[in-house]
């Protein structure tokens, strides 16, 4: 009976100490706001030159200290920046979002979206951190481990693929992309002919879902398929289940 106890008092301090290590220990809000060296400046640069239409959504102090906080990242890098100093900002008329600290037209957070998707817990550390999408069904994450060694590269879930490819990017150079890049190239077979007319309103919060999927040989040409309007979060569970599916079937015919 003691042996009983005693085993099972061991298998509780191992889970114990699994959990804390699984988590970061946070560090305090003054902490991970850097005063001296804030990265907010330039990217106000950018913002001010960029060649895509920029919209920075206004931003709630109390949101952002609590979402900088809960993502546990620094003012000093541009992710911090974003998050603290913006709700969130829109790219070609809202075709493109990129998460900050929630906002009424993009009622999402960094932290807030991840939640449930990438951790269970504020202070989690992640395997992949998802931190922009766009109206098409496509989703941007930051590898933590997740998709392979080029740790804290961005890499791009299309809806046409179901497959994280790495763009190649860092988060900074994701955003400079953003602002300046090539969009129309980019996003070649994922605009229908009217899509501008379809996007200056659309609430951040909903993305395109088309039939037949994209993935699928009937909708190679969008132009062809059907289109409605659902919420991204629904869409971003539909996706990652259907890409599990296509995981575990290819790994069924590889046996």
């Amino acid at each position: 009976m003691k042996c009983t106890i005693k085993y099972s008092f061991i298998l509780f301090l191992n889970f114990l100490t699994l959990t804390c290590l699984a988590q970061q220990k946070m560090q305090r809000l003054d902490e991970l706001i850097n005063t001296t060296d804030p990265a907010w400046p330039l990217v106000l640069k950018w913002i001010d030159s960029a060649k895509n239409k920029v919209e920075v959504l206004t931003v709630d102090s109390a949101q952002a200290k609590e979402a900088l906080f809960n993502t546990q990242v620094s003012t000093y890098t541009t992710l911090g920046a974003v998050i603290y100093n913006t709700g969130g900002i829109m790219v070609d008329q809202g075709w493109l979002r990129i998460l900050g600290s929630g906002s009424t037209k993009l009622n999402r957070s960094v932290p807030g979206w991840n939640k449930g998707k990438t951790i269970k817990e504020y202070g989690d550390q992640p395997a992949y951190l998802l931190v922009a999408d766009d109206a098409v069904g496509g989703f941007f994450a930051i590898n933590y481990g997740a998709f392979g060694q080029d740790l804290k590269s961005i890499y791009y879930l299309g809806p046409n693929s179901l497959k994280w490819e790495a763009l190649e990017l860092g988060y900074t150079e994701f955003i400079r992309f953003c602002f300046d890049g090539n969009l129309t190239d980019f996003y070649k077979g994922l605009r229908w002919s009217t899509w501008n007319q379809f996007i200056t309103n659309l609430d951040g919060n909903k993305s395109y879902s088309f039939r037949p999927y994209l993935w699928t040989e009937g909708g190679m040409d969008i132009e062809k398929c059907s289109r409605k309007l659902v919420s991204t979060e629904e869409l971003f569970k539909f996706n990652i289940n259907k890409q599990k599916e296509f995981e575990a079937k290819a790994g069924a015919k590889a046996e």
